[in-house]
């Protein structure tokens, strides 16, 4: 019931996370990312802790697929469970459980895995590789891309109502953290027109936080 990838900005080191399904509320279960560690998707029959435990063994060293590894030793019901990772090095592991649903599949690519499960087709993962390896621009824009490249391309076997991006840089919060938790339109849509929105306004968040001195205004009315 979902389709996503991970991803690396070779060029910046920012990870980033972008997801899709029928599901409500996907990203918020699902999508896991940590600044200067990697970037994970948990999901087919959620178990949301596998998420932070893939970055936390990451961050104490392990390599994407090693994580993985140690992930599909320790999890419960790991054959339900579907899960990708993307490190520090851009090394990608995938785990896609024999108990995943309908058509499941994965692919890899440079600094990017996607996976998928009750999928119309077995090729949507290789069509989110693909648009993410042609994209070009901010690592948002790529990982847009790749998700309506996904959906071209078949994406769910039904429709998809939520979606989501998540992007983290050089600090401990993530710099973009945009849903879209459920619509009768195209989600991957909603999240694309929220993203247009707030891509030039990311670093003047980051600046605000970081020292509001020296932010720029904030641009909106009775703000002098």
């Amino acid at each position: 019931m979902t389709f996503s990838l991970v991803a690396r900005c070779a060029e910046t080191g920012m990870f980033g996370v972008a997801i899709s399904s029928s599901s409500p509320a996907v990203a918020a279960r699902c999508s896991y990312a940590r600044a200067g560690v990697g970037a994970v998707a948990s999901q087919n029959v959620t178990d949301p802790t596998l998420g932070p435990l893939a970055l936390d063994l990451m961050a104490g060293g392990l390599l994407a697929d090693e994580a993985v590894e140690k992930v599909k030793a320790t999890g419960a019901f790991i054959e339900y469970r579907q899960v990708l990772a993307i490190d520090a090095q851009g090394g990608t592991a995938i785990h896609s459980g024999p108990n995943s649903l309908g058509i499941w599949t994965q692919a890899q690519g440079v600094d990017v895995a996607s996976g998928g499960n009750l999928l119309a087709n077995d090729g949507v993962p290789a069509a989110i590789v693909a648009g993410f390896e042609a994209a070009t621009g901010h690592l948002g824009d790529r990982l847009i891309a790749a998700l309506r490249a996904g959906l071209a391309a078949g994406g769910e076997a039904g429709p998809v109502h939520s979606a989501g991006l998540k992007l983290v840089d050089t600090v401990t919060w993530p710099v973009a953290d945009l849903r879209c938790d459920w619509t009768e339109g195209c989600p991957i849509e909603a999240v694309a027109t929220a993203w247009e929105v707030y891509k030039p306004q990311l670093d003047a968040y980051i600046q605000r936080a970081l020292d509001p001195r020296e932010a720029p205004s904030y641009g909106v009315p009775g703000d002098d």
